[in-house]
């Protein structure tokens, strides 16, 4: 298993090599980036502002019934669920559902491309597959899923809002209040450096997964699991390390 392993880490690094290589022809590269842009990211907003909303809303009604102590003030529901949203929800939650939109997304397009050898034919006529197909994409969802991040915190915040103004389980000026308390401008730095990081390694991962794919439609449906389970395994490590370098 160890040895498995480590080669499949030297051939990430090999593919990841070949990736960022200088495209051939920039107007293309950025023609494609848009594309993707529109594939990876847009496409997300929807799902990740619904999940959001339900989420901020939910967080608003289990802060409060936790902190039922008449003593503490309920401005400190608001300020808890931003803080819970900002540090861990819209960044390492939303890089998990991703994993499985975007990764599979990825994983199954390129696979089905190497399983019925458009990337062969690609690679016959001189070039770089993995640049041009995969380059775009990694490049699309690092720089812009720190969008996705401030969205799902803004839409998770509003959830909040309408939580508390249907059922005023807390004043609403209260849970403004709070949201307004104590701001830390790094922890939303530090959230969307971890969004960046994390979708970095969805496309890259399920991108190399989806090149190196055999065996037919069932390989292309293996190798698009494999990406997911790695990839979630991967977003908690490295959400591990990356809080205790960053928080600590």
């Amino acid at each position: 298993m160890i040895k498995n392993t480590l080669i499949s880490v030297g051939e990430y690094l090999m593919f990841m090599k070949m990736v960022f290589r200088k495209p051939e022809k920039w107007r293309i590269f950025w023609r494609q980036l848009i594309i993707e842009s529109d594939k990876l990211i847009l496409s997300s907003v929807l799902l990740v502002g619904v999940i959001s909303v339900f989420i901020g809303g939910v967080l608003v009604i289990q802060t409060a019934s936790n902190l039922e102590n008449p003593i503490i003030d309920k401005m400190y529901i608001g300020y808890m669920v931003r803080e819970s949203l900002t540090l861990e929800f819209c960044s390492t939650m939303v890089a998990l559902i991703l994993a499985g939109k975007m990764g599979s997304n990825i994983s199954s397009e390129i696979g089905s491309m190497r399983i019925t050898e458009q990337i062969d034919a690609m690679e016959m006529m001189g070039v770089n597959s993995a640049g041009f197909l995969v380059l775009p994409k990694v490049v699309a969802s690092t720089l812009l899923s720190p969008l996705l991040m401030l969205l799902s915190l803004a839409l998770g915040l509003v959830g909040g809002w309408i939580v508390v103004e249907a059922t005023h389980i807390i004043p609403p000026p209260s849970y403004i209040t709070g949201i307004k308390a104590f701001y830390n401008g790094f922890y939303i730095f530090y959230s969307c450096f971890k969004m960046s990081l994390f979708c970095f390694m969805i496309s890259s991962i399920a991108a190399f997964k989806g090149y190196y794919a055999k065996g037919g439609s069932l390989g292309v449906g293996r190798s698009s699991t494999q990406a997911i389970v790695v990839t979630s395994i991967l977003i908690l490590l490295a959400d591990l390390i990356v809080t205790q370098l960053m928080l600590y």
